[in-house]
């Protein structure tokens, strides 16, 4: 397999607690060619920054910008994503991990199947990295299934800028940033497929954007109204008929697959 390089996308926010176990876990990559964009959201917490100072002395891939005001991760993203060179574009927050051949495999993964776009499975853990569950990615995906619901891991998607071509950026949206890329991504290149191991671990983090789903409501909307361009009333029907069903049995099914997972696990 040739190796391309990767540009891995990381936004930090007083990220101190678990940015260093972020950023070892891409690091020590079997897959080897990647670039490191870190562009840190105005942190006001020391150890974050003392952290990202020493990554950047110790290894030339890592490459830090530093704002001068917080603007949040869509942005944040957004500024990394200008700066990769990379023929593909991963994401890894700076509190979640990848496995150490998680790249290989994906990689792999999109030159075999000829993928413009990948994603995979991941385990959920909390903050002590105790293991909590699992999501369990789809084999395919297509647009008409994406606009119902997010099925992508942000920590997990990679995709192909050759083949794409470097156009796509988060909308500028506070929160469902990654949702809206996605879309955007797969109207163009019209299918995704995953690999149903996990490749990833996703921090569960009480008080998080993402654990607030009654919060995220008005942001889930407002992807239909910004990336798809529906209007106000058929983004409210989108969300309450198609969204929230759709979501709804995909928690259920995580619920089963967590408990499946942690029962053979424990075994």
């Amino acid at each position: 397999m040739s190796q391309d390089l990767v540009s891995v996308i990381m936004p930090t926010y007083n990220s101190g607690r678990h940015l260093k176990d972020s950023i070892d876990s891409i690091l020590n990559q079997t897959y080897r060619n990647i670039e490191l964009l870190i562009t840190d959201d105005h942190s006001d917490d020391d150890n974050t920054l003392q952290i990202l100072h020493s990554y950047v002395q110790q290894d030339q891939r890592v490459n830090v910008l530093f704002l001068d005001s917080n603007h949040g991760p869509g942005y944040a993203r957004n500024k990394s994503i200008e700066r990769a060179k990379g023929r593909y574009i991963a994401f890894c927050d700076s509190d979640d991990r990848w496995m150490a051949d998680k790249l290989e495999q994906q990689i792999a993964f999109m030159q075999k199947e000829q993928l413009a776009l990948s994603y995979s499975s991941f385990v959920t853990c909390d903050d002590n990295n105790c293991e909590r569950g699992v999501v369990i990615a789809p084999r395919e995906l297509t647009f008409g299934q994406l606009k119902r619901d997010n099925k992508i891991g942000c920590l997990t998607a990679v995709y192909d800028v050759e083949v794409l071509g470097k156009k796509y950026y988060m909308p500028a949206i506070r929160k469902r940033q990654d949702w809206g890329l996605f879309l955007s991504i797969i109207r163009d290149c019209k299918r995704a497929a995953g690999i149903q191991t996990p490749l990833a671990y996703y921090r569960m983090r009480k008080g998080s954007v993402s654990h607030n789903k009654l919060g995220l409501i008005k942001y889930n909307i407002l992807i239909y109204q910004k990336v798809l361009g529906f209007s106000k009333w058929k983004s409210v029907a989108y969300f309450y008929l198609l969204f929230m069903p759709t979501h709804s049995l995909k928690v259920m099914r995580s619920k089963i697959d967590s408990f499946r997972y942690l029962q053979k696990k424990h075994k």
